[in-house]
């Protein structure tokens, strides 16, 4: 029996949604404001994009971060796809919670916990604080995000394919990257925007293993935005939005088009058997 949505139901997702997205939407349609005040429409202008090329300070800071959360992203991709692997494939080995233990552990770690560990540990090592310092935090934040995506792929993954390949006589690590990695691709995609997703999102931990010259963009608006929020700040902050929904929505057409791929690979193994 089909049920029907009740009015409560319906106000409360909307009231949600709009109190997720609609700051967003604020934050977007501001960046076009004419107004030097934030808050007060003065009418539509791109005046504020064409200031914010010439507002060296954000621009590093926005460099920075690409560079950060492209590096971090796929690191921690590659590590924690091998640690899905692990965890899924090699069965009950010697250390093996502890092992997990230590890829879920910031997960329910809190941030600033992370965050000056990481500081104890490198100044300990003797490691100047900059560019890779945080890279090798936000590796450590985000492969545990991919090793779950990964893994849950991989426990409902049909190995029979693999053993047909390996029957045939192609080799173990020739067949993880013909058979194996185009199957779990969707899942591997989707770890890798979640990494880059926490990297460009990280202040605190960024706060505690950054060093001279190594500014990130949430950290330059943060400094920026206690002494008032400029109109560069709602431009820079749409632009990260606009490109964060073009890999969200990239994602999802590449997941779509290889679930699809699968589907008609097995109508086509099943009608021909």
């Amino acid at each position: 029996m089909e049920r029907r949505a009740s009015w409560f139901n319906v106000t409360s997702v909307t009231l949600g949604l709009a109190f997720l997205y609609l700051p967003i939407v604020l934050v977007v349609i501001f960046s076009f404001n004419a107004s030097r005040l934030v808050t007060v429409w003065g009418g539509f202008s791109t005046k504020w994009y064409a200031s914010l090329l010439e507002n060296d300070a954000l621009l590093d800071a926005a460099w920075v971060t690409l560079r950060v959360a492209l590096i971090s992203a796929t690191v921690a991709t590659v590590l924690g796809t091998l640690a899905a692997i692990a965890l899924v494939r090699y069965g009950s080995f010697r250390g093996r919670t502890l092992f997990s233990g230590m890829i879920y552990a910031p997960l329910v770690m809190p941030d600033v916990i992370t965050g000056l560990s990481l500081l104890l540990l490198f100044v300990a090592v003797g490691i100047d604080r900059g560019f890779w310092t945080i890279v090798l935090a936000h590796v450590t934040l985000a492969m545990c995000y991919v090793t779950v995506v990964v893994q849950s792929r991989l426990i409902t993954f049909d190995r029979s394919v693999e053993e047909a390949a390996l029957d045939l006589g192609c080799p173990p690590f020739k067949t993880f990257f013909v058979v194996t990695l185009p199957l779990i691709a969707p899942a591997v995609v989707a770890g890798w925007m979640l990494a880059f997703t926490l990297s460009l999102d990280d202040l605190v931990i960024a706060s505690f293993t950054t060093g001279p010259g190594a500014t990130t963009l949430p950290m330059k608006i943060y400094s920026q935005v206690r002494l008032g929020v400029t109109p560069e700040i709602n431009a820079i902050c749409t632009i990260l939005i606009g490109l964060v929904t073009v890999g969200v929505i990239g994602a999802s057409i590449f997941t779509k088009r290889r679930e699809v791929e699968r589907q008609r690979a097995e109508r086509l193994a099943a009608a021909n058997p």
